[in-house]
């Protein structure tokens, strides 16, 4: 008896001690890294729910058998266009994402009402140093603030209950072409962020910065410095560095090198590491960049490699270069994730990517050495036989893995003396949209395509600092018609279900063209995706086959997240038209992308909301001015507009709806308009810049004829296939 009072008494003490503990608060006051790590049901609390980054979400309340029932809980008009790539965050009701320019939503996450809206006020100029458009892949919760980086390369913190600004500090050198893409990491009492702008000329770091006070705490530059040490984290490792390097000539020492951390930055909580993924190098072509062999091995390093540093100093820890010496544009910016894995019966603690390359690595994150990997992209013949339209192997490589580690190059396939057509293409076998993991089914599910790419050396184009430097030329798209449209079909995309442990197929789902929508996991057996053709899908888990689809009516590329609100399970998800593909090469897209505002889409089971419709009509093109050109002015203004336009505006002057088509335009009929617009930045508030720093005015002129015989192309094409003149459009 005594025994027992004895135990109750000690029972109810402990329960008084505990009634005077302050509880956690909830929202995002209660978001800290323990929160993080540990990973919530109903919420979503960090870019890939945990620190792990899986994308795996343990609801199960929507399964194979009940997705069919999936239907839209409410929707919400973001208030930019362009490209819309964030992966909404979900705290305790609350939803919190981001649009095109940076700008900041907090919604009730039951309703979508809005309860803030933070707008940064980017100066539109700034647009013109994107290279893949001013999108913004969304935000970090820690400690009652949200944190957001700026394209124009800010970081600020915002009060998470007001969306007051607490503080904000500039990360970047804002003379020089730098931006921010990519969503803010928070650890330690830290916010960690990187930058983009390579293919500018900028050089690539990631810092850290107190996350009370914006102070930066460390920086770690994924490139040399030549001239001395940085007093940065990163000096330890200056000399080895540098030892990979063309020490004496080539454009890096101009550009910086690149190496941006533009997208993957990871905290390994088990190791307390910061593991970050590199980008290109710059220029894109070594022959130009680092050009001397007699370089120690002229790997450059960190350019396309994975990197662990210290997450408190940003000390180097160790690294593995996913494509030694790269040349091809194959960043390793591509999402990271940790995972424990049994292999040969040892559990081991793993990073996993699937980079541009086409490879699938895993990687021990204790010393960096790599464990296995192989191609996505070429497919086993059963899996070829399965998706009916087998996708292309890679070919600069030849799929093989050294005894140090390291992919065996196809000489072939480096461009110094000759052309290469060459698979995967600067767009990746896989980009940066995420990819999740289900430990239950032991699965990765990757967004998979495959883009071939013809390369030529061109070290006669002169570096332009601020300005697009590849030092490559490509062949222009074949002429409007079958050859075109030939070519449009070759372009494949599929969602991938791969076994890390084995490095083999599981499944592959076949989708409508490339450049499809990250990935999202659920214990209930469901993935989820979006399409570039505006329809989010549903698959099984383990078979792949298709369970569920709603027409977004706008591209749907970020990634998808699910979450808890009431005891009913919600998945979430952002679209609109933008991003790289739709400037560049929207000619491939299976849908004519437009410029109307992005959208934020909700679903839940026996959601019963509408969306609104989307009414869109193309602009038609029409009759271009007469303007008398020789061949050679011709070809010229072919080759400026490739150097200058292409980017923004489309490849072969095709453009992707989401940015003025410039055959299309009616600054085309006026040279005086067009050289206002082109070169003096008429329209520079509105992100396009004046070029008349790099372009003259005569060769303005040869780019302007080049549109316009272009757009009579169009003009008349569109003509046969109305069997008469177009209808009049407004002009943009």
């Amino acid at each position: 008896m005594f025994k027992r009072v004895g135990w109750i008494a000690a029972a109810m003490a402990a329960l008084a001690v505990a009634a005077c503990q302050p509880t956690a608060p909830k929202g995002a006051e209660g978001v800290d890294a323990a929160r993080i790590a540990k990973g919530e049901a109903g919420n979503w609390l960090t870019h890939g729910r945990t620190y792990e980054e899986q994308r795996h979400s343990p609801l199960a309340q929507i399964t194979p058998a009940s997705v069919k029932d999936l239907g839209l809980a409410w929707s919400y008009e973001l208030r930019t266009n362009r490209g819309q790539s964030a992966t909404p965050i979900v705290v305790d009701g609350v939803m919190y994402t981001t649009s095109a320019w940076s700008v900041v939503y907090a919604l009730d996450a039951k309703t979508g009402a809005e309860k803030w809206v933070y707008d940064p006020q980017v100066d539109k100029t700034v647009g013109a140093n994107a290279c893949c458009d001013v999108t913004n892949r969304g935000v970090a919760i820690y400690q009652g603030m949200v944190y957001v980086g700026v394209i124009d390369g800010r970081l600020v913190a915002l009060d998470a209950a007001t969306g007051a600004k607490k503080w904000e500090t500039v990360t970047v050198d804002q003379k020089q072409p730098y931006t921010i893409t990519g969503a803010p990491r928070a650890a330690n009492g830290l916010v960690y962020i990187g930058n983009g702008g390579a293919e500018y000329g900028v050089r690539g770091y990631v810092s850290a910065y107190d996350a009370k006070t914006g102070e930066m705490k460390w920086r770690f530059f994924t490139t040399p410095n030549p001239a001395g040490p940085d007093n940065a984290a990163s000096d330890s490792i200056r000399d080895k560095q540098l030892a990979t390097w063309d020490g004496v000539g080539g454009a890096w020492r101009q550009s910086g090198g690149g190496g941006t951390v533009w997208d993957a930055i990871v905290y390994d909580a088990a190791m307390d590491q910061l593991i970050i993924g590199v980008g290109n190098g710059s220029p894109w072509n070594r022959q130009v960049r680092s050009p001397n062999p007699g370089a120690a091995s002229n790997d450059n390093w960190f350019v396309s490699s994975i990197v662990a540093l210290d997450a408190k100093t940003g000390v180097y820890k160790w690294h593995y270069q996913t494509t030694p010496g790269d040349t091809w544009d194959y960043t390793a910016t591509q999402p990271i994730m940790l995972a424990t894995l049994k292999i040969d019966g040892q559990d081991r603690q793993v990073a996993m990517q699937a980079p541009k390359n086409g490879f699938f690595y895993v990687i021990d994150r204790a010393d960096g050495k790599l464990i296995s990997a192989k191609p996505i992209v070429a497919m086993e013949p059963e899996a070829a036989t399965r998706a009916k339209s087998p996708m292309l192997p890679i070919s600069w490589s030849t799929g093989e893995i050294d005894a140090n580690g390291r992919p065996v190059e196809n000489p072939s396939a480096r461009y110094e003396k000759s052309l290469a057509l060459v698979h995967p293409s600067s767009y990746g076998a896989h980009n940066w949209h995420p990819m999740a993991f289900n430990p239950q089914t032991g699965l990765v599910y990757i967004p998979v395509q495959d883009i071939p790419q013809d390369w030529t050396s061109a070290p006669q184009i002169p570096y332009r600092q601020g300005r697009w430097n590849t030092g490559t030329t490509h062949f222009p798209l074949p002429p409007a018609g079958p050859q075109r449209d030939g070519l449009k079909n070759v372009l494949t995309g599929a969602l991938l279900a791969w076994d890390p442990v084995n490095q083999k197929e599981a499944w592959r789902a076949k989708l409508t063209g490339p450049w499809n929508g990250g990935a999202l996991s659920t214990a209930g057996g469901v993935v989820f995706q979006g399409g570039v053709d505006g329809k989010f899908r549903a698959f099984d888990a383990k078979t792949g086959a298709q369970l569920w689809e709603y027409d977004n009516q706008a591209a749907t590329l970020s990634g998808p997240v699910t979450f808890e609100v009431d005891g009913e399970q919600y998945v979430a998800v952002n679209a609109g038209y933008g991003s790289v593909f739709f400037l560049v090469a929207g000619f491939a897209a299976p849908t004519q992308g437009n410029d109307l505002n992005g959208r934020l889409l909700v679903f839940k089971l026996g959601g019963k909301a509408e969306a609104p419709k989307i009414a869109f009509e193309p602009l038609k093109t029409p009759a271009p001015p007469v303007i008398r050109a020789s061949a050679r002015d011709m070809a010229a203004g072919e080759f400026g507009y490739g150097q200058f336009c292409a980017v923004c505006h489309g490849v072969s002057v095709v453009g992707g709806g989401v940015i003025p088509d410039l055959r299309k335009s009616a600054a085309l009929q006026d040279p005086a308009r067009f050289k206002a617009i082109a070169l003096d930045g008429e329209l520079s508030t509105r992100g396009m810049p004046g070029f008349k720093d790099w372009i003259s005015p005569a060769e303005l002129e040869q780019i302007r004829a080049y549109v316009a015989r272009e757009a009579g192309v169009q003009h008349r094409a569109e003509l046969a296939a109305n069997g008469g003149a177009p209808k009049q459009s407004p002009t943009r």
